[in-house]
C-alpha cells in the first residue's frame, strides 16, 4: 500500500497532508507554524503530526511533495538577496523596459559588449576580461547573478560562456535567462533571470530543510516541488529554477480544489497569511497565462496558471488612512507578524510595551509595532552583503524580538529599517486581520488579550477631525473584517471580469471597481434599477477562509463552497498532480532554400525545410525526455507541435520560421513501500 505526504510552506502556516494512493483519499493533517530563521522545525512538527494522524510509518511513505508560497510571498512583498546582472549587447534604454530597473532595486548592473543578431550570428564578441574583473569586485557583495545576452535563444553562447567563468571565478549561484524562457523579448528574460536568482537562496534553504527532516525520521522517497502550472519537478531542478515556484502554492491550491470538489466551473480563491490566489477552472481545468506568471507587478516569463494575486491576507499590514477628515482602512501588500502571534511566545514583554503605550494619551508613532531578527546561521553565507552601514548599525541592534522603537535612535533611521525588512532579515509585527478576528471571536489560535490591546491602541488614534479612528478595539476589528471582505470582493470581480470574453480588452481592475458595478452589488432601486452578482461559484481554501467568505459570498451573490480539508488544499494538491517537461526550439529561413535549426548547441544549417524540422523536433523530444527524467517522471507520454509561420508571395506560399515543441509527460517516480 502506497502513502504520499504532501507538505506546503506558506507565509504562516506549514501543512501537511497523508493520502491513501490506492483509496484516493485523505487520511491524516497536521498544521504548524512556519519558522522562517529554520524552517526545518515547523516542516518537521507538521509532518510528524500528520503521520501520527495518520497512524502511518515514516517508512511507508512512497512520494513527498513539496508546494509553497514563500517565492510568490517574497516577490509580492518585494524581498530577496543581492544579485548582480549581467547584461550582454544592450544598451541602457533596455533597462527601463518591462519592470527591470525597478526589480533590480539598484542591485548592480554588468553591461557587455557582446550578443547575436536574430539570425543567431555573433554582433561583437564577449569581453571576458572586463567581465572577470567585474564579477571579481562583485562576487563577495551578492547572493547570485543573473545572466542576459541579446538573441540568447537564438544563440545562448554568451550566455553560457559568463555563466561558466562567474561560476569558476566567485562560486556563486548563476541564472542564465536563455534556461528559463525560449521566447524573444530580451528585457523580459532578463527580468524573468534576476528574480530567479534572487530566489535561489530562499528555495535552497526550504528543500534542504524538507530533505534534513526527511532523512532525519526515515523517509527515504523521492522529493518532488510543485511549479506554478501545477506539474511536479524535483527537488534537484527545483533549485536551479526556483522561478518556476512562483504561484506553486497557488497552483497546488487549483489542484487540490478540483480534487476536493469536483467543481468544473468556478472561482478559486485561496487566502494565506499574505497573499489571496484567485484563478478559475474552466471545464475542470485551470487556464495558464500565456503572457507568464505575473506577480508582485512583474510579469515573468514562467508558464504558470492563469491566476491574480493580491498582496491581501489573514497577515496584511493593517494601514490607516489619515488623509481627509474622516480617514479609512487600507490592508497589504506586506505581511506582518500578528501582535496575537508574537504574545503567544513572548507574551510578558510584549503585554508590558502594550500596557506602557495605552497608559499614555499620546500613541506614539511606532507604538503596538515590534522588529524581529530574521538572521540565522542555516541561512547561509552573503545574507547580510550590500548592506549599508547605517542599516548595519540598525540591524546590529535587533538582537532578539523588541518594541519597533527601541531599534532606532532617529526618524532617518525608519528608512534603513525599512530596507532591511525588504531584504527579508528583519520582520514587523503589528496589527492584522488575524488579531481583528481574535478580537471578535472569529479565532482563537493565539494571544486574543494582546490582540485585543493592540487594536485598542491602533484606535487611539486620530483622523483628520482630530477624533479617535474607532471608540473601541470591537468596533475597530470589525472595520478592518469588513476591509477585508471588500478587498476580497474586487479580487474576485478583476478575475470575473478578467476572465469574462465578453470584456476582453477592458480593464477589468477598473471594471471591478465601478460605480455601476458597486451599486449593482448593493441592488440600487432608484430611476435606474440595477442588480449584479457573480455568475459562477466560488471555491474557497484556506484556514481563515471560514472566518471571511461568508460575508463574501452575500456580497457577490453566489454560491460559496467551503470544502472539508480547504485549509491543506495546497498540500493535497502537491501530491495528486503529474510531471511535466517542455522543450521549445526554432528553425528559421534567412534566405530561400536555407534553413536554420537553433539547437541550444550552436546553429546547425539545412537544404531542405523538412529535414531541419524532423533534427529539431527530434532533438526537443531528447530534450523533454531527458528532462522529464530528471524531473522525476516515469512512464512518459510525449506530444509535439509545429506552429509553422509562412508568408505569400506572388501566390507561392514561403516558409518563415517554425517554433515547435515537445512535451513529456508522467506520474512522478514512487519509492517501493516496505510492505509491497
Amino acid at each position: 500500500m502506497a502513502y504520499f505526504l504532501g507538505v506546503d510552506t506558506g507565509g504562516t502556516y506549514t501543512d501537511a497532508v497523508i493520502l491513501d494512493e490506492a483509496a484516493d483519499r485523505v487520511i491524516g493533517t497536521a498544521k504548524s507554524l512556519t519558522t522562517r530563521v529554520d524552517l526545518a522545525l515547523g516542516i518537521g512538527r507538521a509532518v510528524d503530526a500528520a503521520l501520527l494522524d495518520a497512524g502511518v510509518a515514516a517508512a511507508d511513505i512512497a512520494l513527498v511533495s513539496l508546494s509553497t508560497t514563500l517565492a510568490t510571498n517574497a516577490l509580492v512583498e518585494g524581498q530577496g538577496g543581492r544579485v548582480a546582472l549581467v547584461f550582454i549587447g544592450f544598451d541602457a534604454g533596455d533597462l527601463e523596459r518591462g519592470g527591470l530597473t525597478e526589480a533590480l532595486k539598484g542591485d548592480p548592473v554588468i553591461r557587455l559588449d557582446g550578443g547575436h543578431s536574430h539570425t543567431g550570428a555573433e554582433k561583437v564578441a564577449l569581453d571576458l576580461v572586463a567581465l572577470e574583473a567585474a564579477v571579481t569586485e562583485f562576487g563577495p557583495c551578492v547572493m547570485g547573478f543573473a545572466v542576459a545576452s541579446h538573441f540568447a535563444t537564438r544563440n545562448p553562447a554568451h550566455e553560457i560562456a559568463a555563466r561558466d567563468l562567474i561560476r569558476r571565478v566567485t562560486g556563486r549561484p548563476v541564472t542564465c535567462s536563455h534556461e528559463l524562457s525560449a521566447n524573444l523579448n530580451g528585457p523580459k528574460r532578463a527580468l524573468t533571470a534576476v528574480l530567479n536568482a534572487r530566489l535561489i537562496g530562499m528555495i535552497e534553504r526550504l528543500v534542504a530543510a524538507s530533505e534534513r527532516h526527511l532523512a532525519s525520521i526515515g523517509i527515504a522517497a523521492p522529493l518532488m516541488v510543485v511549479r506554478g502550472d501545477g506539474a511536479l519537478i524535483s527537488a534537484a531542478m527545483v533549485r536551479e529554477r526556483p522561478i518556476e515556484t512562483i504561484l506553486s502554492g497557488p497552483a497546488a491550491s487549483i489542484v487540490g480544489a478540483r480534487w476536493l470538489t469536483g467543481a468544473m466551473d468556478a472561482l478559486v480563491s485561496d487566502i494565506g497569511g499574505t497573499t489571496t490566489d484567485v484563478a478559475l477552472l474552466r471545464g475542470g481545468l485551470p487556464e495558464i497565462d500565456p503572457e507568464g506568471a505575473r506577480v508582485g507587478g512583474f510579469r515573468t516569463m514562467v508558464e504558470a496558471v492563469a491566476m491574480r494575486t493580491t498582496g491581501l491576507g489573514g497577515d496584511s499590514e493593517v494601514h490607516l488612512i489619515t488623509e481627509g477628515l474622516d480617514g479609512g482602512l487600507r490592508l497589504g501588500p506586506r505581511r506582518m507578524v500578528p501582535v496575537s502571534l508574537l504574545a503567544q511566545e513572548h507574551g510578558a514583554w510584549v503585554h508590558a510595551a502594550l500596557d506602557r503605550a495605552l497608559a499614555s494619551d499620546v500613541v506614539g508613532e511606532h507604538d503596538g509595532r515590534f522588529v524581529i531578527p530574521m538572521i540565522s546561521e542555516k541561512m547561509g553565507p552573503g545574507q547580510t552583503a550590500g548592506i549599508s552601514a547605517r542599516e548595519a548599525q540598525v540591524l546590529a541592534r535587533i538582537t532578539k524580538p523588541m518594541p519597533l522603537a527601541a531599534a532606532l535612535t532617529s526618524r532617518l533611521e525608519f528608512a534603513a529599517l525599512e530596507r532591511l525588512v525588504a531584504r527579508g532579515l528583519v520582520m514587523i509585527a503589528g496589527v492584522t486581520p488575524s488579531d481583528a478576528s481574535h478580537v471578535l471571536g472569529k479565532l482563537d489560535a493565539w494571544d486574543g488579550v494582546a490582540a485585543e490591546k493592540a487594536v485598542r491602541l491602533l484606535a487611539k488614534r486620530r483622523n483628520g477631525r482630530g477624533d479617535r479612528f474607532a471608540p473601541d478595539a470591537a468596533t475597530l476589528a470589525q472595520a478592518i473584517v469588513d476591509q477585508l471582505t471588500a478587498q476580497t470582493v474586487d479580487c474576485l470581480l478583476e478575475a470575473a471580469f478578467g476572465e469574462d470574453e465578453a470584456f476582453a480588452g477592458e480593464n477589468a481592475d477598473g471594471l471591478a471597481r465601478h460605480v455601476l458595478v458597486k451599486a449593482g452589488l448593493s441592488g440600487h432601486k432608484g430611476v435606474v434599477d440595477l442588480t449584479m452578482r457573480l455568475g459562477v461559484p466560488v471555491i474557497g481554501l484556506g484556514a481563515s477562509a471560514p472566518s471571511y467568505y461568508g460575508a463574501v459570498g452575500e456580497r457577490l451573490g453566489c454560491k460559496m463552497i467551503l470544502p472539508d480539508y480547504a485549509g491543506v488544499a495546497n498540500a493535497i494538491g502537491a501530491v495528486v498532480g503529474q510531471v511535466s517537461q517542455r522543450a521549445t526550439g526554432l528553425v528559421t529561413s534567412p534566405t530561400e532554400g536555407r534553413f536554420v535549426a537553433h539547437f541550444t548547441s550552436g546553429l546547425v544549417k539545412y537544404t531542405d525545410r523538412d529535414a531541419a524540422l524532423v533534427a529539431m523536433e527530434a532533438a526537443l523530444i531528447a530534450e523533454a525526455t531527458t528532462r522529464a527524467r530528471a524531473a522525476g517522471a516515469e512512464d512518459l507520454r510525449i506530444a509535439t507541435t509545429r506552429d509553422i509561420r509562412e508568408a505569400t508571395v506572388e501566390g507561392r506560399a514561403m516558409f518563415i520560421e517554425a517554433t515547435l515543441t515537445a512535451t513529456a509527460s508522467g506520474r512522478p517516480r514512487v519509492a517501493h513501500s516496505s510492505n509491497a
